[in-house]
């Protein structure tokens, strides 16, 4: 069917856009994609080490004549045979197919988290440490290289610290976002500075953390790091909690990337360069 084009058509204004703002400096984009990497290899091998004892406790010791687990995911005997549990501060979940018992009927799989879920797939302890401790230390090093080069070129107080006009916004800015709106300015919202100063401020160093405490090599050069977290198990379930807490901002961040418009948002983390609202004044450098 054929089109018609009239003169108005022709002559209709193109929607006014605003200059593109170089946003993201370089060291900025490369550690966003090596924390990316490193968080990535860093659950999948963390599940694998997690399958070796897929419960958790609370305290110094752990063991069948104490009750401090928080978690645990089994396989239990049933009148129609195995079935997969999962026990979270005492109340049992069938979770079967899932957590506890996953894989075909013919071949299942009595294992916490489902071998799709792990690095590598099967039960492998040795390798997941080893995968997990190397990303652990690209995460470190990423974080160190980031904080020190932000402190140094004015990021974090600039673009990260939410400041006192940021927390009068953060009510408007989180209806804004509940909607699904999403204003384009040079400089982070109120919501996303404070997100991301939880993340690189807290949850950030408080796995980091936790993880050095579960090193029998670390608590012996400094055992004050056990008294801190309460013990071995403690941390350990911290440990776990910073990662759901983690992989939950993850999905959040994806939707929102996805919600405020995915080309501009990748293109600010791949280039730099973001194309703000049209509000937005122009300055000397942005690009049309």
């Amino acid at each position: 069917m054929a089109v018609e084009v009239t003169e108005e058509s022709r002559t209709a204004p193109t929607p006014p856009r605003g200059p593109l703002v170089y946003r993201q400096k370089l060291l900025t984009r490369v550690t966003h994609w090596l924390w990316a990497i490193a968080l990535f290899f860093l659950l999948l091998s963390g599940l694998q080490i997690f399958n070796a004892h897929p419960a958790l406790y609370v305290g110094q010791e752990s063991g069948f004549e104490y009750d401090n687990m928080v978690l645990g995911m089994y396989a239990a005997n049933s009148d129609n045979g195995p079935v997969g549990q999962t026990r979270v501060f005492g109340r049992t979940f069938d979770t079967t197919g899932l957590f506890g018992l996953s894989g075909p009927p013919e071949r299942p799989q009595f294992r916490g988290f489902p071998s799709w879920a792990t690095i590598p797939s099967y039960q492998d302890l040795a390798t997941g440490r080893v995968v997990h401790f190397f990303f652990g230390w690209v995460l470190v090093a990423a974080l160190f290289l980031w904080f020190l080069a932000s402190l140094v070129n004015g990021h974090i107080r600039r673009d990260v610290l939410p400041s006192g006009n940021d927390l009068r916004e953060l009510p408007a800015d989180i209806a804004s976002h509940a909607r699904l709106r999403f204003p384009r300015g040079r400089r982070y919202g109120a919501l996303q500075r404070l997100v991301y100063c939880v993340v690189f401020f807290i949850l950030f160093p408080l796995i980091i953390a936790t993880g050095l405490t579960m090193s029998p090599g670390m608590d012996a050069g400094f055992p004050w790091l056990l008294d801190l977290f309460g013990g071995r198990q403690t941390a350990r379930t911290i440990h776990f909690s910073v990662m759901v807490l983690l992989v939950l901002f993850f999905i959040v961040h994806i939707v929102m990337v996805f919600a405020a418009g995915p080309i501009n948002e990748l293109r600010s983390m791949i280039t730099g360069w973001y194309r703000t609202g049209p509000e937005t004044p122009r300055q000397p450098g942005d690009r049309p």
